[in-house]
C-alpha cells in the first residue's frame, strides 16, 4: 500500500530571536542574535553567564493565573506554541474528529526547575511540604498532555526524548503514523524550558558551552574557527502536520510537504560523535532513502551546527560523505548562530525553518562567520541571508546519547 502524503499546515515557534513564527523568521533573515546575559536567576558564579532566553513570554495568552504559577515554563511555551500552529492551520476545531489527532511533543529534559524548587523545599522543609504537583510538572510527557486536554485531542499522545533530536525525532513518527493511517492530523514537536542554575551548571561542569560572556551576540559561533562550545537557550516549536487527503478536504493552505525521515545512533559514546560520522551518515541516508530523494535533489541543510569544536566538524564530513561533491553545491546555514541551542525543541524549530527557507526562497546566514576553519570548508551562507529556489531541503539533530535524526521537507506539488 502507497504511504499517504503528509504535508504541513500551521507551525507555532517560541524562541531567543522571536515569540512567533513570523517574528522569528524575520530575525533570522536579519541575522539577529537573541543570546544576552541570563536574566533569569543569577548566574554570575556560573562560568557561563549567557544565554538564549525567551523573551517578554505572557503565560496568561494560554492559561489562566492560577495555573501558572504550578505548571513549568516547558508546558507553557508547549501551549502557546500549539495555539499558534492550530490557529495558522485554520483547522475547524467543531468539525475535525477528534478521535484522529495525534499530538506527539518531546522535551530533551522537562520540567527541570520544579526539580530544583522542590529539592530545596525538600531539603529546608522536610517531605511533607513537597508539591503534590512534583511529579506531573516534571515529567516530559505532560507538555503534550497539556495540549490535548486544552484541545480535547484524543488520539495517539506520546512523549519522545532523545536530548537534542527530540523535536525532529517528535516530527518524523508523527509523520509516519499519519502514512500509516493511525491519525489524520498531528501537532507535534518539541519544547524546552531548561534554563536554571542546575541545567547551566551541569553543562558548564561538561565544559560544553561558550564562556564568550563579555560578547554574547557572537558566542554562538558554528563552523567558525574561534567556536568554543555551545550556547544554551530555550524554546519551542510545534507543527500541525496532515494527511494531503485531509488538508485538501478542507481545503487548507499547505506551507511545505514532509518528504522523508530518517534515525541512527552513533553507538559510540555519550556526548561525543566519532570522527567519520557514520551514525550522522547512516542517518541522512536513511532519511534520503525514505523520502525517494537522491542526494543531488538536496538544494539547503539547515545544520545541527552546535557551535562545539567536534560536532561541527563531524557534521562537515558527515555532509561530505553523504553527498560527495554535491556537498560543495549546497546552502548549509545553522540556527543555532542566532538561537543558540534549544536542546529538546531545537529539531522541530529547524524543520520548520526549512519550510519557510522553502515558501520564501531564502536561506537565513550563519552569523559570527569571521575566522576560516580548514575542517569546516563548506558554504554555510555566512553573515548575510542568500536568497535562492529552495524545493527540497534536510535538516539535521544530533543528540547526546549519539541520537541521530534528519527530517527530509520539499515544496508541495499538487
Amino acid at each position: 500500500m502507497d504511504k499517504k502524503r503528509v504535508v504541513i499546515t500551521g507551525m507555532g515557534l517560541l524562541t531567543p530571536v522571536g515569540n512567533n513564527t513570523e517574528d522569528t523568521w524575520a530575525a533570522l533573515l536579519a541575522g539577529k542574535s537573541g543570546v544576552a546575559r541570563i536574566t533569569l536567576f543569577d548566574a554570575s558564579q556560573h562560568e557561563t553567564q549567557i544565554g538564549g532566553e525567551i523573551k517578554n513570554f505572557d503565560p496568561t495568552e494560554v492559561m489562566e493565573k492560577k495555573e501558572i504559577r504550578r505548571t513549568p515554563r516547558f508546558i507553557q511555551y508547549a501551549l502557546k506554541t500549539a495555539k499558534e500552529a492550530i490557529e495558522m492551520s485554520k483547522l475547524d476545531l467543531n468539525s475535525i474528529d477528534k478521535d484522529r489527532v495525534a499530538v506527539i511533543v518531546g522535551s530533551g529534559i522537562g520540567g527541570l526547575n520544579v526539580m530544583e524548587e522542590q529539592t530545596k523545599i525538600l531539603l529546608e522543609k522536610g517531605p511533607g511540604r513537597v508539591s503534590p504537583f512534583l511529579i506531573p510538572m516534571l515529567i516530559t510527557n505532560m507538555a503534550g498532555a497539556f495540549v490535548s486536554m486544552k484541545y480535547d485531542f484524543r488520539g495517539p499522545n506520546f512523549s519522545i526524548v532523545t536530548a537534542c533530536a527530540t523535536g525532529t525525532h517528535s516530527l518524523g513518527e508523527a509523520a509516519k503514523m499519519i502514512q500509516r493511517g493511525d491519525c489524520d492530523v498531528a501537532v507535534a514537536g518539541g519544547v524546552e524550558g531548561s534554563m536554571t542554575p542546575l541545567g547551566l551548571a551541569g553543562f558548564c561542569s561538561a565544559k560544553s558551552l561558550s564562556v564568550r560572556n563579555d560578547d554574547p551576540e557572537r558566542a554562538s559561533r558554528p563552523f567558525d574557527g574561534d567556536r568554543d562550545g555551545f550556547v544554551m537557550s530555550d524554546g519551542a516549536g510545534l507543527l500541525v502536520l496532515e494527511s494531503l487527503e485531509h488538508a485538501k478536504a478542507r481545503g487548507a493552505h499547505i506551507i511545505a510537504e514532509y518528504a522523508g525521515y530518517g534515525a541512527s545512533d552513533d553507538a559510540y559514546h555519550m556526548t561525543a560523535p566519532p570522527e567519520d560520522g557514520a551514525g550522522g551518515v547512516l542517518c541522512m541516508r536513511n532519511a534520503l532513502k525514505d523520502a525517494g530523494v537522491k542526494p543531488e535533489e538536496i538544494q539547503y541543510v539547515n545544520a545541527h551546527g552546535t557551535s562545539t569544536k567536534l560536532n561541527d566538524k563531524t557534521e562537515t564530513v558527515v555532509i561530505k560523505t553523504v553527498f560527495g561533491a554535491h556537498a560543495k553545491n549546497l546552502l548549509i546555514s545553522s540556527t543555532k548562530s542566532m538561537t543558540g541551542h534549544m536542546l529538546g525543541a531545537t529539531g522541530s524549530v529547524e524543520a520548520a525553518i526549512c519550510a519557510l527557507s522553502i515558501r520564501d526562497g531564502v536561506v537565513h546566514p550563519t552569523i559570527n562567520q569571521t575566522t576560516p576553519d580548514p575542517d569546516c570548508d563548506l558554504n554555510y551562507v555566512p553573515n548575510v541571508k542568500k536568497e535562492a529556489e529552495i524545493n527540497v531541503a534536510a535538516s539535521n539533530s544530533f543528540g547526546f546519547g549519539g541520537h541521530n535524526a534528519t527530517i527530509i521537507i520539499k515544496r508541495y506539488q499538487p
